[in-house]
């Protein structure tokens, strides 16, 4: 694996970075915040509660460094070499067949009480070990997991801190990158029985675990970095099938896909409104009160993007996936060919079953695995039932961004809370975010109410302005011509 150096810092600092060789953590979001990995020849620190993820952050690091040609150690004084298979197995992480190749060693570092109290052990005994292991296999890495489970049997802080002091030399002397983990405990869960390792080390990480409106969530935030720039913020992460992830918003940068491609809505005479239709890897919104067609106009977005062999993912916040399709066909909308041929796939999750983070995690891994040409998400309002209003609108713009620099075009409906909704698009904060947003509302009319559809914006179309009124009948949307009356007049320029 090549160190990974990182430029984006300025001035004086750049040059001093440049001169830090890194190796990369291998875990996804990690390194954009680290600005290229853990310092290569040092000694970093990982800290964190119960559950906080530190060993499963630890076998990944040393999984992924093996996988790229970095041969690594890992040694636990709290479990079993074993029990670290296994976990690792868990997680699609074959060990085992690294072991065999010489890229890994598992060492067992669990000490017997009796030997600490009856004065027989000495940490230079276990380094010793440690050192013939690694010249061994050349090993570059050591990840030491839960080393204040070994120092706890020793029951003085003064030897604690020289077996401490001793491990760190040692490390240092032959020039090995090693990863450090220990607990720790409080009422916040943010302090060690050994803060001063916080000083001695060159890279500190903390993790932790919390419950926020009876959602768990873990976060990262890296507290210093001698002699490197690295992200500040705290940041959410999960643990997934295939490991953690993280999606620092820092690293959501405005690096958008451009297109001049024009696709169809799936009605002319909606495309007609449009300026000529939809524009590709663009964001668009169709808002409205419930029972306007919000979801019955995406759904022909994604029928009409099936019918050109484009492969579209629709998130369905709202209900389950069969039940949609079931509904869409009294309108005439059968997405029953689309599912068939493989070019629809339809992914139904409660809002309330996750957290902010793990949704938009488990979204981004759902993309890559079908690696879709459209998503639809079906409604953003439900972002709202996941955490906090700013959550939400932080799930949101990350979840637009990321489409967009991967130049997938995206659809989303929201559930407007009044029949005439235009003042609620700013509710969600994202407007800015947005191509195209259409609005669809009801309009009462001598005691009768009609749908109607208005496009308030298309970035770089020139689109209707006017407000058409439709009906949702067995065989689809039908939009009323352009020689109907209406309640607002006259054709749009480009907006």
């Amino acid at each position: 694996m090549a160190d990974n150096v990182s430029a984006d810092s300025g001035g004086d600092e750049r040059g001093q970075e440049a001169s830090i060789p890194k190796m990369a953590t291998g875990v996804r979001g990690l390194d954009d915040v680290l600005h290229g990995g853990i310092p290569r020849g040092r000694t970093t620190l990982l800290s964190g509660g119960p559950g906080s993820g530190k060993t499963v952050l630890g076998v990944e690091m040393l999984y992924r460094s093996a996988i790229a040609g970095e041969s690594g150690i890992f040694i636990s004084f709290e479990e079993s070499p074993a029990a670290i298979r296994r976990n690792a197995a868990s997680l699609n992480w074959d060990l085992s067949t690294l072991e065999d190749a010489g890229q890994v060693a598992i060492l067992d570092g669990r000490v017997d009480p009796d030997a600490v109290r009856a004065g027989d052990f000495d940490i230079k005994g276990l380094l010793a070990i440690l050192g013939g292991q690694s010249e061994a296999m050349g090993a570059t890495l050591v990840v030491i997991d839960a080393i204040d489970g070994l120092l706890r049997l020793l029951d003085d802080p003064r030897i604690e801190r020289e077996q401490l002091e001793v491990l760190h030399r040692w490390l240092s002397d032959q020039d090995m990158t090693s990863l450090l983990s220990v607990k720790t405990s409080g009422a916040d869960a943010v302090q060690t029985d050994y803060d001063f390792l916080d000083y001695m080390v060159d890279c500190v990480i903390k993790l932790d675990q919390r419950v926020d409106g009876q959602v768990s969530t873990r976060r990262t935030r890296v507290l210093k970095y001698r002699g490197s720039s690295y992200e500040r913020n705290e940041y959410p992460f999960a643990i997934t099938e295939r490991g953690i992830r993280l999606v620092p918003v820092t690293t959501v940068g405005l690096v958008h896909v451009t297109s001049d491609d024009v696709f169809s809505s799936g009605d002319t005479r909606i495309d007609e409104m449009l300026g000529g239709g939809l524009v590709r890897s663009s964001a668009t919104l169709v808002s409205g009160a419930s029972g306007t067609g919000k979801t019955s106009l995406a759904a022909t977005i994604a029928r009409a993007a099936a019918e050109r062999d484009e492969r579209v993912l629709y998130l369905q916040f709202e209900e389950a996936g069969p039940t949609m399709v079931h509904r869409m066909l009294s309108p005439g909308i059968d997405l029953r060919p689309a599912i068939e041929a493989g070019l629809l796939h339809i992914e139904a999750t409660m809002p309330e079953a996750l957290g902010v983070e793990e949704h938009l995690i488990r979204i981004l891994e759902i993309i890559e695995q079908h690696d879709p040409d459209m998503v639809i998400l079906d409604a953003i309002t439900a972002a709202s039932r996941m955490s906090t209003r700013e959550a939400a609108y932080d799930f949101l713009m990350r979840f637009i961004n990321s489409c967009r620099q991967a130049g997938i075009s995206c659809v989303l409906t929201h559930q407007a809370q009044q029949i005439s909704e235009r003042s609620q698009i700013g509710a969600m904060g994202v407007s800015s975010l947005l191509d195209t947003v259409i609005l669809l509302a009801y309009e009462e009319n001598e005691n009768v109410f009609d749908r109607t559809m208005l496009v308030l914006k298309s970035r770089g179309m020139s689109h209707s302005n006017r407000r058409h009124r439709f009906e949702i009948t067995d065989s689809g949307l039908s939009i009323e011509p352009h020689g109907g009356g209406s309640p607002e007049g006259g054709e749009g320029g480009r907006v």
